[in-house]
């Protein structure tokens, strides 16, 4: 039962996904945000290749709790995804995701340029190892 982590972002969007048993995430890749009206097929397509059963995609929330412009944005698109994928979406929380994986990154020596293109997949990753963790 793989189940597929989408990080949305307006530049780049984050991807992770499972082992089979559903225990530990692992970055699989980045997808460009644009265009934007072919990114949710793209991420079905991705979705479908990984044999994914589910999709779990980050709802980015302010850290009063609100939920501003990029929210929305992310609802529209777990919408147009369970279109597209014909799998459950599931909205998590998604509150500091990016911020720990560019400590992470940073603390490990990675360059300013090679985490541009990294901290998407990590902030994914660390979204679904998050939410395993608490399913299990």
């Amino acid at each position: 039962m793989r189940i597929l982590a989408v990080d949305p972002g307006t530049k780049r969007v984050g991807v992770a996904v499972s082992d089979p048993t559903g225990t530990i995430a692992q970055a699989l890749t980045t997808v460009p945000a644009e265009p934007r009206d072919t990114l949710a097929s793209r991420l079905a397509g991705i979705a479908a290749d990984q044999q994914a059963s589910r999709i779990v995609m980050g709802l980015p929330r302010r850290m009063d709790g609100s939920y501003g412009p990029e929210a929305a944005a992310a609802r529209e698109l777990a919408a147009e995804l369970r279109k597209a994928s014909a799998k459950p979406v599931e909205l998590v929380d998604e509150r500091l995701t990016t911020v720990a994986a560019e400590r992470s990154l940073v603390a490990g020596g990675v360059k300013r340029a090679q985490r541009r293109t990294a901290v998407d997949r990590v902030a994914a990753t660390l979204l679904l190892q998050s939410h395993l963790d608490r399913k299990h």
